[in-house]
């Protein structure tokens, strides 16, 4: 009989496998066997503490085991689904086509995990951004470079547990499937990614990096297929447009090809990086977390109101025991974002910090109409650029001297490579975003005590939250809303939010396509 058990306990008990086993010895009777099936770290009250569910069994076969299995079919002669990007939308949308009978062939703009690390190198070393191959750009799409976080809110989406089941398969820890806020790390998610490739390929599915989309083939108001930018063509019975939300000249495409697109609203700010043992006193109420409790993380929102306009203020992407890395995907603008390693293990905690821009926001920029978002997302990251001498090195500020309005006369040890140079953000952001971050970090000084400190520093900027761009489709059938066979996807199109998010949204939009082109 299948029985679940739930326990609050210790976390040197509950984070440690001999212990853990040692506390279940006496509750197992019988034939039964015991199997963690989830954790969450409670915080809140002056103990830390970790809820548990125990799983218990009888038999050989565990009702909890992932029960996905990679593909099996050869799609090699199938009919061929385009789909440009490799980002999860893309990678996961190419494996539901396998399992459903298509073949899938993706382009990538840029390389594949192991190449792409050779233009991240050049980034952080050498100042010198590849714009197809990037930390936004690549095999594995910006999620691979920036954290591997799993956790998601889009559960009504599709099947969260799925996604991760794959993704285990593929390589990843099965404490991805236990924890409450899964996490694969930096350093591990290329390697998923790789083993995901292969499933593609082995299963005779073809992905072609170094392939930028130009152009989209429509004959009769159907998309037929894509154009490289060596000039070659490619056709297929649809077009999965997975591209993220950095890829401006796609949205450039679209434009140009009077495909419709829509301005769309996005958040931008900056990001704060603090020691992770002050992180860690805050949120666990104690001077050393010790050795069983991870790197701890936080999540802080307010609402800030100007000129009786209303904001939200939030957290965003916050990366216990990371670092802050360069994100820009051209030369000229600085752009920053968050990563962390397996293990969490960096001496820093950063996150994003960050502003709700509406389109009414946006009043000086309408003139660049379906652009206004991402006119004025732009105009701030080459602000940031020339502020700090036109190469990759980001403005910063210590958070006191940020609140203060005050140049820093010096700046603390910081994560991000490239290096800083203490400016007057101020100077650098929209006053009026200046003005809802400085609310918003008084704010979260109240609720949580000591992270107002000049030991944190405020690093520009944080404007790669979302796409400011959306790319409309029929809520029946998923097509463009103009252009059939055209699928608009994940986070480029404004449909996810992160890799969860993005790579149920692949799913779904490779269903959707089948369904309607080639099961019919």
């Amino acid at each position: 009989m299948n029985k679940i058990l739930k326990y609050r306990l210790k976390p040197e008990i509950a984070l440690d496998e001999q212990r853990l086993e040692a506390f279940m010895v006496p509750k197992i009777h019988g034939g039964a066997q015991w199997k963690l099936l989830k954790r969450s770290i409670d915080a809140r009250g002056r103990k830390v503490s970790v809820d548990v569910e125990i799983g218990l069994y009888e038999g050989e076969g565990d009702p909890w085991a992932v029960s996905y299995q990679k593909p099996e079919t050869n799609v090699s002669n199938r009919p061929v689904v385009l789909i440009v990007g490799t980002g999860p939308a893309g990678l996961f949308a190419a494996l539901r086509c396998l399992e459903l009978g298509a073949k899938p062939v993706l382009f990538e703009r840029g390389k594949d995990v192991k190449e792409r690390r050779r233009d991240l190198a050049k980034i952080n070393k050498e100042h010198i951004v590849n714009p197809d191959s990037n930390y936004c750009f690549g095999e594995g799409g910006a999620g691979t470079y920036s954290d591997g976080k799993l956790y998601t809110r889009s559960k009504k989406r599709g099947d969260v547990r799925r996604i991760l089941e794959m993704l285990v398969v593929h390589g990843a820890s099965e404490d991805i499937l236990k924890d409450t806020h899964p996490h694969i790390g930096t350093n591990k998610l290329p390697k998923v990614i790789a083993d995901i490739r292969e499933t593609i390929l082995s299963r005779g599915g073809e992905i072609y990096f170094n392939s930028r989309v130009t152009d989209i083939v429509i004959e009769k108001g159907e998309a037929k297929g894509i154009v490289l930018a060596n000039g070659d063509t490619h056709e297929g019975v649809g077009v999965i447009l997975a591209t993220g939300h950095s890829a401006r000249d796609i949205f450039e495409l679209l434009e140009k090809k009077k495909i419709t697109i829509e301005s769309k609203p996005f958040a931008l700010g900056v990001r704060v990086e603090h020691p992770q043992t002050l992180i860690d006193s805050i949120q666990y109420h104690c001077d050393s977390r010790g050795e069983y409790l991870p790197a701890a993380p936080y999540a802080l929102t307010t609402q800030t109101r100007l000129n009786d306009v209303q904001r939200g203020v939030f957290s965003f992407c916050m990366c216990p025991g990371g670092f802050i890395v360069p994100s820009a995907t051209a030369p000229g603008e600085v752009v920053v974002n968050g990563m962390s390693p397996s293990r969490r293990d960096s001496k820093f905690a950063n996150s994003g910090i960050v502003v709700a821009i509406e389109n009414q926001d946006l009043k000086g920029y309408h003139k660049h109409g379906n652009f206004a978002a991402l006119a004025f997302q732009s105009e701030i990251e080459k602000k940031a650029c020339v502020a700090t001498g036109g190469q990759q090195k980001a403005p910063a500020q210590r958070l006191s001297d940020f609140i203060g309005n005050q140049l820093s006369q010096n700046l603390p040890d910081c994560s991000y490579q490239p290096g800083l140079v203490a400016t007057q953000l101020s100077d650098v952001l929209p006053e009026d975003i200046y003005r809802r971050l400085v609310l918003g970090f008084k704010d979260f000084g109240k609720k949580s005590k000591g992270y107002v400190t000049a030991e944190a520093v405020v690093v520009g900027v944080e404007s790669r939250t979302s796409s400011p761009v959306h790319v409309p489709r029929k809520s029946d059938t998923w097509e463009h809303i103009q252009l059939k066979r055209l699928f608009p996807c994940g986070e480029g199109a404004g449909y996810a939010g992160g890799i969860m998010s993005a790579a149920i949204d692949g799913e779904k939009i490779a269903e959707k396509l089948i369904e309607q082109y080639i099961n019919v």
